[in-house]
């Protein structure tokens, strides 16, 4: 199978810190020192996928923000990492004339105009540093990769401009909405420019899924009839790259479902985005600090960040994991990390290396060998010590939060309403029960609620859960936006659209129970997850297997490829997908990204070996709701 997203851009990454040469295999050769200067979006994409030991590894000495204070080393060549923006080619010439580095080489996320390039060509010319300036290349890495087969386009750089409420608002301008298609497609272009082959793309009919389908096709069409500049030849891709396997790439608009980004989620890495705010693969957990409180009062608490990222061996087996398996696994690890390090101190004790006398060493041959194998896994051991503490703490916050804000209730509720079960529990004793969460909690069910109901509600039943709502200090705002959505979509939710979910809820693991465990699992419940597909997902499995769908009947076809498409050329007996892109134009999140691995896990005798996700923006349902909230304060 090709590489993964993430690997593609890894290993781009690793060519432009090498000065842009492939990286050498042998570990003789010394690595060029250099610095390295980024902007916030540079930053960004480098940071869930390269660590500061790899950065120094590629010889980075130091890493800088390009519009941080800076002082001259004369003497170090200088790798830049960022956006081709006005502000940031300013600073270059800045730099440029206040010469700081023995020389330049210049990289640009995505492609830099020609107007650019003249400004940093004078500034080099008054300079007198046009021979220092190395290179300047495009290097079209306009996205951030967070897994092998998840990417979104932007985090903390403008990020507003391509968000579901900058795309969705009431009083958008069109050149508004034409800046925000515009950015997207340069990130896609970056995507299929890294990953080196063309996709076949589908998407809905009238909506901004279809003008960013439409704009991309254009873009790709017209750089692969440019002969000379074309990045889609097999002599501009790097040996390899190339891969006559298409990928289809399949593009949503957010308001396919607006009730699975406010679902309250029970696997381990949506749960950690939802309720610590996972944020580039990094989480922040408040631990009881080491600081003396005043007595009686609470604890000091601090911050610690954590990252969880592909060479940690325990997040990947159980990102995707249930909470409570988490949670039995975490426990596990712990035990057998206390037998192994049982066994070094009892080694020890019996080889007398607490100050015994050396006669007693010489005799124990054979625990001689024991004690060295142990020693020789003392490093393994203490990472792994590291890594149990670090998802101990972590499992431990999340435990704290489902337990104050009864989490597995709401799960189980919108599970059941998303497969159309009936409630064990009514919406008004939610809402009524000041234990049970936070306004916005409550909020997100009722939400939920409004938009799977089978039956249209009665304004005057709206009204009932409105006041109910304002009484447990509810935000009404984003359910003025709902409502005007909902309207407007007429979506009711049928059945097709969610469904075949739900939850069963089975006996706590006695690892759990027991009093010594580290998890006190009292009171919440053991909920297991009825594997049923999202409805990205299941369109994405009727367009992947040609299935007659009624969603996707009139979807669109572009084949960038093809000199021109129209339905009749479309071809009927399509090849089997081995590789998909699922790319949603708004926010996207962890829970979709799972639903999709696991369709994926389910497959495993299809044609589909990958399903890659992607999304304008990452949100988790606090800040999905703060969008939906400005929407609906706009409507009033």
């Amino acid at each position: 199978m090709a590489a993964s997203i993430r690997e593609k851009q890894t290993a781009a990454l690793k060519r432009m810190l090498n000065l842009n040469l492939e990286p050498s295999r042998s570990s003789a050769v010394e690595p060029v020192w250099k610095v390295l200067v980024y902007d916030r979006f540079g930053q960004d994409i480098i940071s869930p996928i390269l660590s500061v030991p790899e950065l120094r590894d590629m010889g980075v000495t130091l890493h800088l923000l390009l519009h941080s204070d800076r002082d001259p080393i004369p003497d170090v060549p200088a790798v830049y990492f960022v956006m081709p923006s006005e502000e940031n080619v300013q600073r270059i010439c800045q730099d440029l004339r206040n010469q700081l580095y023995e020389s330049y080489y210049l990289n640009f996320i995505s492609a830099v105009s020609r107007q650019r390039l003249e400004d940093m060509a004078s500034a080099a010319l008054q300079a007198g540093t046009v021979p220092q300036i190395s290179k300047v290349f495009d290097q079209y890495l306009n996205f951030i990769t967070l897994e092998d087969d998840m990417f979104t386009l932007r985090h903390s750089q403008n990020r507003e401009a391509i968000s579901y409420y900058a795309i969705n608002r009431g009083d958008v301008q069109d050149s508004e909405m034409e800046a925000s298609m515009d950015a997207i497609v340069d990130s896609l272009f970056s995507v299929f420019v890294t990953l080196g082959t063309v996709p076949i793309i589908r998407s809905p009919r009238g909506n901004a899924a279809e003008m960013v389908a439409e704009k991309l096709d254009k873009k790709l069409r017209e750089n692969i009839r440019d002969s000379r500049n074309s990045l889609f030849t097999s002599d501009s891709l790097q040996a390899g790259q190339f891969s006559f396997q298409r990928p289809l790439l399949v593009i949503l608009d957010r308001n396919l479902d607006l009730a699975t980004p406010l679902h309250h989620t029970w696997t381990y890495q949506a749960l950690a985005h939802d309720v610590l705010d996972l944020q580039l693969n990094r989480v922040m957990v408040e631990e009881p600090g080491g600081e003396k409180s005043p007595q009686g009062a609470r604890p000091k608490k601090k911050a610690k960040s954590y990252d969880l990222n592909f060479t940690d061996k325990f997040w990947q087996s159980h990102k995707g994991s249930p909470f409570p398996e988490v949670a039995e696994a975490v426990q596990r690890e712990l035990e057998e990390y206390r037998s192994q390090e049982d066994e070094v101190k009892r080694l020890k004790s019996v080889m007398g290396l607490e100050g015994e006398d050396e006669g007693a060493i010489s005799m124990l041959s054979d625990n001689t060998a024991k004690l060295t194998s142990a020693v020789s896994s003392l490093p393994e051991l203490l990472e792994k010590k590291r890594l149990i503490d670090m998802h101990t703490n972590i499992a431990s916050a999340l435990l704290d939060h489902i337990k104050v804000r009864k989490l597995d209730v709401y799960f189980e509720m919108e599970e059941k309403m998303m497969s159309k079960q009936s409630l064990d529990k009514s919406l008004m004793d939610m809402f009524s029960d000041p234990e049970a969460g936070s306004p916005e909690d409550k909020m997100r069910l009722f939400i939920i609620y409004f938009i799977c109901s089978a039956q249209t509600m009665s304004d005057a039943e709206i009204d009932q859960y409105a006041v109910a709502l304002q009484a447990a200090n509810c935000d009404l705002a984003p359910l003025h936006y709902i409502k005007r959505w909902k309207a407007f979509t007429k979506m009711t939710a049928a059945p097709s659209q969610y469904g075949g979910g739900g939850t069963k809820t089975i006996s706590m693991f006695s690892r759990l129970m027991n009093t010594g465990s580290k998890f006190v699992m009292e009171g919440v419940k053991n909920l297991v997850v009825k594997k049923h597909n999202l409805p990205v997902t299941r369109v994405a499995d009727a367009l992947i297997d040609n299935k007659s769908y009624q969603d996707t009947e009139d979807y669109r076809y572009f084949d960038p490829k093809m000199l021109r498409v129209t339905d009749s050329s479309i071809p009927r007996n399509r090849n089997p997908v081995q590789e998909a892109i699922v790319f949603i134009v708004g926010s996207g999140n962890y829970i979709e990204y799972q639903n999709l691995v696991d369709y994926v896990k389910g497959k495993s005798g299809g044609s589909i070996k990958r399903i890659t996700y992607g999304c304008s923006e990452l949100s988790n349902a606090t800040l999905f709701l703060k969008q939906l909230a400005k929407l609906g304060t706009e409507l009033h």
